[in-house]
């Protein structure tokens, strides 16, 4: 199997402190070299990659992020970026067109609970991006991180969405480390009942994956390694994922072979199995992995991506193009 999916961390400095994540609390944190960027990127397409998520950290931070946005646009792969909105206006001009998929995370349609989570100022700066953003036009979301005490708040956020023009994902929550926890059945029954609401994006099958308590590594269904391409900001190759990395592998140009040895094969084989997979839920690589995969996980997710797709790429157009033609 092909990975379709590259996680490239262009630095874990955030802008932010987040409640939720502890990527942020890597302050010595470099940015990622150009000359190794372009060298990674080169050997993501020889792979197959498809999708090149340039993340962070607060990937606007990276100073010459409009030049990473165009080597990869240039080498054909599908991009995404998901910001907190603060540096957008600042780098609007000149990242217009580079980015497939543009989130901007909001926590709260309170502004003074998200500032909260989010540890500094930025509820604002998300609308005045989305605003800058569709004037552009772009084709912003909104990403929405769901916990058990914000739940409650979803009504609210769809209706925000869809006043700004925006789809909204809804992201549930999930754990590492010491950070993020558990939802209840209750929130995700609750969850449940929005699956099929217009102008939303929101996977099923990660609810069922935390019914069934998460990944069982006695029967794992994680295809991290496989799927999905992890590269630090300190140019290492991690595996099995960033989440709970146990190798990491010094990248000097030679992703392409380095991918085809018998650590990354011994690491795929024992994608989903290893001790720290038992119950885990992280979004960032079940995603692809049900993508992938032709079980029950997979076919429950392929409605809700084809009603993103449908609304993101054509009914967007579509609505674009009447309002020009009033």
């Amino acid at each position: 199997m092909n990975p379709v999916l590259a996680n490239y961390y262009v630095t874990n400095k955030c802008n932010a402190s987040c409640d939720f994540c502890d990527i942020w609390e890597d302050f010595k944190s470099p940015f990622i070299d150009l000359t190794d960027a372009e060298k990674n990127l080169t050997d993501l397409k020889r792979l197959g990659v498809k999708v090149l998520d340039f993340t962070g950290g607060e990937p606007l931070l990276h100073p010459q992020i409009d030049v990473l946005l165009r080597m990869a646009k240039s080498k054909g792969f599908l991009t995404t970026i998901t910001s907190n909105g603060l540096l957008y206006p600042k780098k609007a001009e000149s990242i217009k067109g580079l980015i497939d998929l543009l989130h901007f995370s909001l926590d709260s349609p309170v502004k003074e609970e998200h500032d909260l989570h989010r540890g500094v100022k930025c509820y604002d700066s998300v609308f005045a991006s989305i605003e800058l953003a569709l004037s552009l036009g772009e084709r912003p979301d909104l990403h929405f991180t769901v916990r058990n005490e914000n739940v409650h708040h979803l009504p609210a956020m769809i209706d925000l969405a869809r006043k700004h023009g925006v789809i909204l994902i809804i992201n549930p929550l999930f754990s590492y480390g010491d950070r993020g926890g558990q939802l209840t059945p209750e929130v995700l029954d609750i969850l449940e009942s929005y699956t099929n609401t217009p102008g939303t994006y929101l996977n099923p099958a990660f609810i069922d994956l935390r019914r069934n308590g998460g990944n069982q590594i006695a029967d794992p269904v994680c295809k991290a390694v496989s799927t999905t391409v992890v590269i630090s900001a300190r140019n290492e190759l991690l595996l099995p994922c960033y989440h709970f990395n146990n190798q990491k592998i010094q990248l000097n140009g030679d992703l392409y072979d380095q991918r085809q040895s018998q650590t990354v094969k011994a690491a795929e084989s024992m994608q989903g199995k290893y001790n720290f997979c038992q119950g885990c839920t992280v979004n960032c690589y079940f995603e692809p992995s049900f993508a992938m995969s032709m079980n029950a996980y997979g076919m429950r997710s392929l409605p809700s991506k084809v009603k993103y797709s449908f609304t993101k790429f054509i009914s967007q157009k579509i609505s674009t193009k009447l309002k020009f033609f009033r």
